[in-house]
C-alpha cells in the first residue's frame, strides 16, 4: 500500500513536469502510468494477506511487481526525456531519441511486461485457493 502511494505521488509530480520533456505525450504518458501503476499497486497490497505461496514465490512477486511498476514509470520519464520512440509508436510518434536510448527504454519497457506477467501470475496463482474455501 505505501509503495502505490509513493508511485501514485511520483505521478502526480511528473505531471508538473510533461510540458518540459523532450517528448511531451510521453510525458503525459509517464504521468499516467505512475498514476495507475500507483493505484494497480494498492490492488495486491489489499488482498496480499490472501495470497498463499511459499516465501520464495511470496518474494519472487513481491518485488517483481514493485519492479515492473516502479520501471514503467521510470521508462516511460526516461522515454519522455530523451525523446524516445521505442516500443510506444502512438506516444513516440514523430520522436526518435539516439540509438543507445532507444535501446535502453526497449529493454526496460520488456522487462517491465515480463515482471508484470510474473508477478500477477503468482499473485493470481496465490488467491486460488480462496476461491474453494
Amino acid at each position: 500500500m505505501f509503495h502505490g502511494m509513493v508511485l501514485f505521488l511520483l505521478g502526480l509530480l511528473t505531471g508538473f513536469a510533461e510540458q518540459h520533456f523532450a517528448n511531451v505525450r510521453m510525458g503525459l504518458a509517464a504521468h499516467l502510468e505512475g498514476l495507475m501503476n500507483g493505484i494497480f499497486l494498492l490492488a495486491p497490497g489489499a488482498i496480499w494477506t490472501n495470497v498463499r505461496l511459499s516465501a520464495t514465490a511470496t518474494a519472487i512477486a513481491f518485488w517483481t511487481v514493485l519492479y515492473g511498476t516502479y520501471l514503467n514509470w521510470l521508462m516511460s520519464v526516461l522515454a519522455a526525456i530523451f525523446g524516445t520512440a521505442a516500443l510506444s509508436p502512438i506516444t513516440g510518434a514523430g520522436h526518435s531519441g539516439q540509438p543507445r536510448q532507444e535501446t535502453f527504454v526497449t529493454v526496460g519497457f520488456m522487462s517491465v511486461g515480463i515482471a508484470i506477467v510474473i508477478a500477477s501470475a503468482l499473485i493470481l496463482w496465490g488467491v486460488r485457493k480462496q476461491l474453494s474455501s
